[in-house]
């Protein structure tokens, strides 16, 4: 049973008396329903709320409880857990994988995306902050594989190590308590009688069964089916458990929050809160969308990546059986001069062997040479980028239907399992590519001959931490994104949009061509800014507006983000490994920069279910906002933003989205809130940010 504390209770009513006092007006009709709302809300809330689910179908193992239940042990989670222990909570995180950190982790994306200015003032989140601290002082420099991508490669296990003493550090600290469950996934959300409260989280943890190999030893698409299934195999044993609100002295159960930062938006899908996955349509907001209805198949490709080592003499190289399929697809970009092979090598090597005097190849770096570890991640090499219904990764809602993943006990991750397959066997076939291939899909030169002087790292104690070589877990570039709640100018639900942050010139041809009249204008009257209201009253022709000069300014902003708007996209045809195949057209056409943005509260905040928060790639804001908002430091910024949250309305006794119901007036609480961030060194705001200032020409991304 779910109770709600006395401390909500009064928290609600006595806030429902206030307003109705203070905002007695001719809407009273209205508000007498909001305020009856409310007042019947809490008292459904006093009763016990029975559990709406049927039945487990298999008996609970044991049942674990805490105030924030995360679920994914990404780097958005990763984050929610440090500021959710220093703030002293007991805090339970879930992960597929055995590594927290995701990208920088179990994903092997640890070559770090950010932004020049920000970097050069070191403008990011506390813990981030710390963790490229705590990496310089273990490698000596922050730069470990002198790479040419980033200012900072390094190893994956070297980050997982550091994360996890930073979260252990982070509970004694703030007298917190972090429940950590690996190899687990979530199968079941029971929620309260009413609907809007997820009273349980069911889940499965899996171990190896007796006298088999140690998990990692297998790909994810080889496990991903048993680990979501209730019964024990001849591979996974499993363990059943039940999460709940912690208790209090009076052994009844208190309040709780669950943050979800998987990598797909699990548990969105799982709560069936409105959301949309793929391209969005074109409009006004969104004027660089390729096309008219949503497209749910075409999403950012999705990567496998894997680390190689140059050795001094040549390896054996052994061809997989399936490499002729993908060999098509293989080459090098064909809008730069990146086809030469030291180019690739050195592109995010996360490891640099010491030299005396080595010679720089033409990026500045030291050329290869053995002893070096490269991590390939890499757009004809091992992006796997489907984009049609027979072999998306990420299923739509129809999909989940017709398959009864939304049935009791039916989902199963919300994945293609082949699809995984093939994105595994693409990368492997790539590290084959590199060191034997003497071909090029994207190049008439022909530059490649092999380079057999390497070897594939394997095993578990390998960079990947795996013994087949790649990843844990496929770094995931776009997923299910949430449609906020309907608020002041989104009558619709909220969302970021494409001109919320991009600096894309929108008075180029294409705009004219591809928007109707009436759209194009009402693009310009949202470009206007200050000029907006003048704009739109005076019908304003889009060629005497001038456009604004920066991102979006949200009142109720809780973290920063900026990065290259930076796309992968999907391919036309099926399979993506066919000849010829090319990009789906028009997805980069919002390619470009961004301007320094904002993460507002509203775009963390669900519809329908009351104490789920969103965070990572799931939250409210277009694929083309998702392109720029998917990298490192945004997700380490969104995550401490949510865990925060959590924690300010678990002690205010109130549920996020009453924080911002009175949006665009900034009530004292969000106040509170915002302040309680930036004293915890996590800005909502990039310096010099405000209406007045038009100029960012400064703030550049590389």
């Amino acid at each position: 049973m779910v109770r709600v504390s006395n401390n909500l209770k009064f928290k609600l009513m006595s806030k429902s008396i206030k307003r109705f006092t203070k905002r007695f007006t001719k809407k009273f009709i209205f508000k007498l329903w909001i305020y009856t709302y409310a007042i019947a809300f809490s008292t459904i809330a006093i009763a016990d709320i029975a559990i709406a689910q049927n039945s487990l179908t298999k008996t609970v193992d044991r049942t674990e409880d805490c105030e924030i239940l995360i679920v994914g042990g990404g780097i958005a989670s990763t984050a929610s857990a440090y500021e959710g222990l220093l703030a002293g909570r007991t805090v339970c995180m879930t992960e597929i994988t055995d590594w927290i950190g995701g990208q920088l982790t179990s994903q092997g994306t640890s070559a770090l995306d950010e932004a020049k200015k920000q970097r050069n003032l070191w403008y990011f989140p506390q813990g981030y902050t710390e963790f490229r601290k705590r990496i310089e002082q273990k490698y000596g420099k922050l730069n470990a594989g002198d790479c040419w991508v980033s200012v900072s490669c390094f190893i994956p296990n070297t980050a997982q190590q550091i994360l996890v003493e930073m979260l252990q550090e982070a509970a004694q600290k703030g007298n917190g308590k972090l429940k950590w469950f690996p190899n687990t996934v979530i199968k079941k959300l029971e929620m309260g009688a009413n609907g809007k409260l997820i009273g349980s989280a069911i889940a499965i943890q899996h171990s190896p069964a007796p006298n088999t190999p140690a998990l990692n030893t297998e790909p994810l698409s080889q496990i991903i089916e048993d680990a979501y299934g209730y019964e024990n195999s001849p591979r996974l044993q499993k363990q059943v458990i039940r999460f709940v609100p912690l208790k209090n002295t009076q052994n009844q159960q208190r309040d709780w929050f669950v943050i979800d930062s998987t990598e797909t938006g699990e548990i969105i899908a799982l709560a069936d809160v409105p959301y949309r996955v793929g391209i969005d349509p074109r409009s006004h907001l969104n004027p660089s969308s390729p096309v008219t209805t949503n497209d749910p198949y075409c999403t950012q490709g999705f990567t496998y990546t894997f680390a190689m080592e140059q050795t001094p003499e040549a390896q054996p190289q052994n061809k997989p059986s399936f490499y002729d399929r993908y060999l098509p697809y293989y080459g090098s970009d064909p809008k730069s001069n990146l086809a030469n092979f030291d180019t690739i090598f050195t592109y995010r090597r996360i490891w640099s062997a010491e030299a005396e005097n080595p010679k720089k190849n033409a990026f500045g770096v030291s050329a290869m040479k053995a002893g070096d570890i490269s991590m390939q991640n890499w757009v004809w090499g091992n992006d796997y980028r489907p984009g049609t219904a027979q072999d998306n990764l990420i299923y739509s809602r129809e999909q989940l239907q017709r398959s009864g993943q939304l049935e009791i006990d039916g989902w199963m991750g919300g994945l293609r399992k082949e699809t995984l397959k093939s994105g595994e066997e693409i990368a492997l076939g790539f590290y084959y590519w590199l060191v034997a291939g003497t071909t090029d899909s994207q190049q008439k030169t022909n530059w490649k001959k092999p380079f057999p002087n390497h070897r594939l790292l394997t095993g578990l104690d390998s960079p990947m931490g795996t013994m087949h070589g790649l990843s844990k877990y496929p770094y995931i570039r776009e997923s299910r994104r949430i449609i906020g709640r309907p608020s002041y100018g989104y009558p619709e639900g909220f969302s970021m949009s494409e001109i919320d942050v991009s600096q894309v010139d929108f008075s180029a041809e294409i705009y004219r061509q591809t928007l109707s009249e009436k759209t194009y204008r009402n693009l310009w009257k949202a470009l206007a800014g200050l000029e907006s209201t003048s704009a739109i009253k005076n019908d304003t022709p889009p060629n005497q507006i001038s456009r604004r000069t920066r991102s979006t300014i949200y009142p109720d902003a809780i973290g920063i983000a900026q990065y290259y708007l930076d796309f992968h996209p999907c391919l036309s045809e099926y399979p993506v490994e066919k000849a010829g195949n090319t990009e789906r057209a028009g997805v980069r056409n919002g390619h470009g920069a961004a301007f320094p943005g904002q993460i507002p509260l509203r775009s963390l905040i669900p519809q329908k279910v009351d104490n789920l928060i969103v965070s990572g790639k799931n939250i409210a804001y277009s694929y083309i906002v998702a392109a720029g908002y998917r990298v490192h430091s945004y997700e380490w910024s969104v995550g401490a933003a949510a865990a925060t949250t959590a924690d300010f309305a678990l002690s205010e006794g109130i549920f996020p989205y009453q924080l911002v119901e009175d949006l665009p007036r900034v009530s004292s609480q969000l106040r509170q809130l915002q302040q309680k961030l930036v004293q915890n060194k996590n800005a909502i705001a990039f310096p010099d940010t405000s209406i007045f200032n038009l100029n960012w020409s400064d703030w550049k991304i590389w």
